[in-house]
């Protein structure tokens, strides 16, 4: 993923309307290492019963299919700031009438209505600012039905430069091309949020290296 200047509230700026980006990304993004393991861990959380789930930056609606391969009677909702990653999901889904998809840039508040008894979300809140985020898990807070569960598979911040550096190196990228629009936080900060906002067993269920599925679920009382 090539440097883009970034805007400091959108979702990556303005990079992802562009196709070429796009391109890149869908390329480049599953020869990741453990990039099976993490759509896994995240298949174990998925809770045993969903009617209706929410995809945050669904971008081609991978985790949408996801869900549905368990829950095939589930409906999806998909927001996505990037026409041209909606264009790939709207093809994926075609004729599907269980998935909606929903152009919105993730700095605007969520305006989709709930409740869901499922939100998930990968790999792409981190590119919004801290404040913004904590803002968006309390929104998901609450648009969540009781019982209701959170998960985000993202891109979080290493402990130090150089096991940042040495992640870099293990996901084959240099440095100087590392996505400036990346905004990364600590994944164990993040679940300190959770916990702060209300979600009741919020955790990080899975974590390799800047890789971790945190997550966290609406109290049935």
């Amino acid at each position: 993923m090539e440097p883009d200047a970034p805007d400091r509230h959108s979702l990556g700026g303005h990079e992802w309307r562009r196709a070429a980006h796009v391109a890149r990304y869908r390329e480049s993004i599953r020869d990741v290492p453990q990039w099976d393991e993490s759509e896994g861990a995240l298949r174990e959380h998925i809770p045993a019963r969903v009617g209706r789930f929410l995809d945050i930056g669904t971008g081609e609606g991978r985790l949408i299919e996801l869900v549905r391969d368990s829950h095939p009677a589930a409906t999806a909702v998909g927001v996505d700031l990037s026409p041209h990653m909606l264009s790939v999901a709207r093809e994926r889904f075609a004729g599907v009438a269980e998935v909606e998809l929903v152009e919105h840039d993730l700095a605007e508040p969520l305006a989709v209505p709930g409740p869901f008894d499922l939100v998930v979300s990968a790999f792409a809140i981190h590119h919004l600012d801290d404040e913004r985020k904590r803002s968006l898990y309390g929104e998901v807070f609450g648009l969540l039905s009781p019982g209701g569960t959170f998960l985000n598979l993202e891109h979080v911040a290493s402990a130090s430069e150089r096991l940042h550096i040495e992640f870099l190196k293990a996901i084959g990228l240099a440095v100087e091309d590392q996505d400036p629009s990346d905004r990364l936080a600590p994944a164990w900060e993040q679940v300190r949020w959770l916990r702060e906002i209300g979600f009741a067993d919020a955790d990080c269920h899975w974590k390799w290296r800047e890789m971790a599925l945190i997550g966290g679920r609406r109290s049935l009382s």
